[in-house]
């Protein structure tokens, strides 16, 4: 099943980075953005206007209609989708040891992407640093306790347990279980204030 169309763009600005050889602070000067701009952009943290865009394709030296002709348009609109776990995609968000993210289900829902996405921590797998997320994040524990800190409060959540929280605040979770932990989670996209 193709992707949204907002991941595939992501994703593609990231895989043409990473081709050229451009770091993600050059592609900022470049684009006249900032670097944290770009990794939320290449993460599926935000949207990018398209401004931005724009900026972002010239940078990469990219011809526009090749760029969007690349990118796949949206299934008909089906009242049942079926997804086999044999088609979750892994990615990568940020550089962190013993995150593993797949990808269950991108899809618009009234005019608005939600993507799904299975994460599983590695024992004892933390993030050092806080992120934010232009989307609200439903996060419910499959497996595992998990620590998550959403500015300066901090959530103890196990098996069964769910969050739901605005990710526009800093937030990180940690493993602090005695073994792997999984989290379904479902990111409700916001438009981004670039």
């Amino acid at each position: 099943m193709t992707e949204d169309i907002i991941i595939q763009i992501s994703n593609k600005i990231k895989e043409k980075r990473k081709a050229k050889g451009i770091t993600i602070q050059e592609l900022a000067d470049k684009a006249a953005v900032s670097k944290g701009l770009i990794s939320q952009i290449e993460n599926n943290r935000t949207v990018p206007s398209l401004l931005v865009l724009i900026n972002i394709i010239r940078s990469l030296n990219l011809d526009m209609n090749e760029f969007f002709n690349e990118i796949g348009q949206p299934q008909q609109n089906s009242r049942v989708i079926i997804k086999q776990q044999a088609d979750y995609q892994a990615f990568e968000k940020e550089t962190a040891r013993g995150f593993l993210y797949k990808r269950v289900l991108t899809k618009n829902v009234k005019n608005t992407p939600v993507d799904i996405v299975i994460l599983e921590l590695k024992k004892g797998a933390r993030r050092n640093q806080m992120v934010k997320t232009d989307a609200y994040e439903y996060k419910y524990i499959l497996q595992g306790t998990v620590e998550y800190q959403i500015e300066n409060e901090k959530h103890i959540l196990n098996e069964g347990d769910s969050l739901f929280f605005d990710g526009r605040l800093g937030h990180k979770p940690a493993n602090i279980g005695d073994g792997d932990a999984k989290i379904l989670v479902v990111y409700f996209f916001q438009e981004g204030e670039n």
